[in-house]
């Protein structure tokens, strides 16, 4: 059952243009030309409760506009937002009592005291009945491993540690949906992995969150669904799966011979580097010459002595669709 739908989204905003000489600066203070910049453009789709789906897309793309008018921190210029049967930016005081966030680059936390000071203050904030507040402070306090932690100064964590305190301070409510901004960002590989368990804990437990990234192992690991933003406008929405069928029957080939080979021409086959003559890094098309028409045309060429076979990385496919493809 969907719990979040956005419709028609769109977000323009409106800036001002001024010119590069002196004459046109100063006529920009009499008279100013506007410009509107469309962020996001009629965006939709829906969640349904208990799914992770990770909102994706380059450097300016809309996806953290479009998070922004789903947590009712933006008011759209256009479209509907439906979260929990709550229209976010108008119904914000009921509204957040029902959803948390956590963003990678913005601390909830006050540097200057211990997080369970911060954690206390949410407590009252929120309303949060002691029995509630205990329980939640232990169960996440032991799923990351912070229990220590939690008595120490703000400002004298690391980043990963920070961040472990930021997702208790955002899950001490028990809310039904989580919005995730670049939730590892600057974490070290064991940072990132207990993070990473603790999202796919909560997920277990009934908590959906939408997470936007730009580490494509998370996507990997949390998202069962993809949605990619490009432009402001969503160029796909399905599926890990059907997104790495998105490159079709392509298939990415590491070679080595005993012997030099020298030419390597086929049709659907693509050499994308050369170390030496007894290695090649290859593309095949599947589609259009068969796996098994492939190996035994290398093996025609020289006796192999490796070879390896993967499908497109989710980088590479990812890349391709930011791209244009």
């Amino acid at each position: 059952m969907a719990i979040i739908t956005a419709t028609d989204l769109t977000k323009n905003y409106i800036t001002y243009k001024r010119g590069d000489s002196l004459r046109e600066t100063v006529a920009s203070v009499f008279r100013r030309e506007k410009v509107v910049v469309e962020a996001v453009k009629g965006v939709s789709f829906s969640v349904d409760r208990g799914e992770i789906v990770g909102l994706l897309g380059k450097n300016g793309a809309g996806k953290s506009t479009t998070l922004k008018m789903l947590t009712g921190i933006l008011l759209p210029t256009k479209g509907e937002v439906d979260v929990l049967g709550f229209s976010p930016f108008r119904q914000r005081s009921k509204y957040v009592s029902r959803i948390g966030g956590v963003f990678g680059q913005k601390s909830q936390l006050v540097w200057d005291i211990p997080p369970l000071d911060s954690f206390r203050m949410n407590k009252a904030i929120y309303g949060v009945p002691d029995g509630v507040y205990n329980g939640q402070l232990e169960l996440m306090a032991g799923i990351l491993n912070a229990g220590e932690i939690i008595k120490r100064p703000t400002r004298s964590l690391s980043l990963g540690e920070r961040m472990k305190c930021e997702f208790i301070m955002a899950m001490l409510h028990k809310p039904e949906v989580v919005f995730l901004d670049e939730p590892t960002i600057g974490l070290d590989i064991l940072a990132k992995e207990a993070i990473r368990l603790f999202i796919l804990d909560m997920n277990r437990k009934g908590v959906t969150f939408i997470l936007t990234t730009h580490d494509i192992q998370d996507v990997e690991r949390l998202a069962g669904r993809v949605i990619i933003i490009n432009s402001g406008e969503k160029v796909f929405e399905d599926t890990q799966e059907a997104l790495k069928r998105r490159l079709g029957e392509r298939k990415s080939v590491d070679v080595v011979f005993k012997t030099p080979v020298e030419g390597i021409a086929l049709d659907g086959v693509t050499v994308l580097s050369r170390k030496n003559p007894m290695e090649a890094a290859i593309s095949v098309d599947c589609s259009v010459t068969p796996m098994n028409r492939f190996i035994a045309y290398m093996s025609e060429l020289g006796e192999i002595a490796d070879i390896s076979i993967r499908g497109p990385g989710m980088e590479e496919i990812i890349k391709s669709i930011y791209a244009g493809g």
